[in-house]
């Protein structure tokens, strides 16, 4: 039996499996997270850049035109990463934003909890610093079954924050990354950027992109992720290697 086209046979049956690689416009889950450094702001801007891209595509502009979004955060993540300012928001949000301020995580979960069975709520966005203990699996759990139970979806930013265990369908490391130029005025800040990583999603491949908010669409550009290094671990023909001593 010829078992060399084994190993390539398994990756395209887990590449089925797990659906299409991600890019911008297809469906977000109702339960995401993104771990994010607290000092960029990276984080909350690019969980709305997906969720206002998610909403434009799939449930068209009247899904923000006359439902509100709902921002939570806990008083550590205000202290490093400070409250929302409505005048830099996207005009869209400015007047749609309901904010909470939970002074602890506790009280940050039970508000992103109840935002979530509100069906008046385009959006759910939550920002917890670190990794605290009520949210364990248990309580990440009873978002992800609120949020689908209740169809409004939720993204969890995480700031200087660990990954781990949770039920989030995705999930994404994430760091800003430079801006594009302005096409008419070079010395104008440019657009918000990230480079993201999704290293957990249900159904699509980890990768790497440069997701840029343009006017109207976010974009994503693949970055190549090169192949292990394991010249120490084998030299050549002829050479032992280091599994074999």
């Amino acid at each position: 039996m010829d078992t060399s086209a084994l190993p390539k046979a398994v990756e395209l049956a887990g590449r089925a499996a797990r659906g299409p690689r991600w890019q911008p416009g297809l469906p977000l889950p109702l339960h995401s997270e993104i771990f994010a450094p607290a000092g960029e702001a990276s984080g909350v801007g690019a969980a709305l850049a997906l969720a206002f891209d998610d909403l434009r595509r799939n449930c068209g502009e009247t899904a923000l035109d006359q439902r509100s979004v709902l921002w939570v955060q806990d008083a550590r993540a205000i202290k490093l990463a400070g409250r929302p300012y409505r005048a830099g928001l996207p005009e869209a949000l400015r007047h749609r934003l309901v904010h909470v301020a939970a002074k602890s995580p506790e009280d940050a979960l039970f508000a992103l909890e109840e935002g979530l069975r509100c069906r008046d709520m385009a959006v759910v966005v939550g920002e917890l610093a670190g990794n605290p203990r009520a949210l364990d699996f248990t309580a990440s759990r009873r978002l992800s079954l609120t949020a689908e139970k209740h169809g409004v979806p939720l993204l969890l930013v995480r700031l200087d924050a660990t990954a781990d265990l949770s039920s989030a369908r995705m999930r994404w490391r994430l760091a800003s990354a430079p801006s594009s130029p302005p096409r008419w005025n070079t010395a104008a800040p440019g657009r918000p950027a990230w480079r993201a990583e999704l290293f957990r999603a249900r159904a699509h491949l980890p990768g790497e992109w440069i997701l840029r908010d343009e006017p109207e669409r976010l974009t994503a550009q693949r970055v190549a992720t090169p192949a292990p290094d394991h010249g120490d671990l084998v030299r050549g023909p002829g050479a032992r290697s280091l599994a074999a001593l």
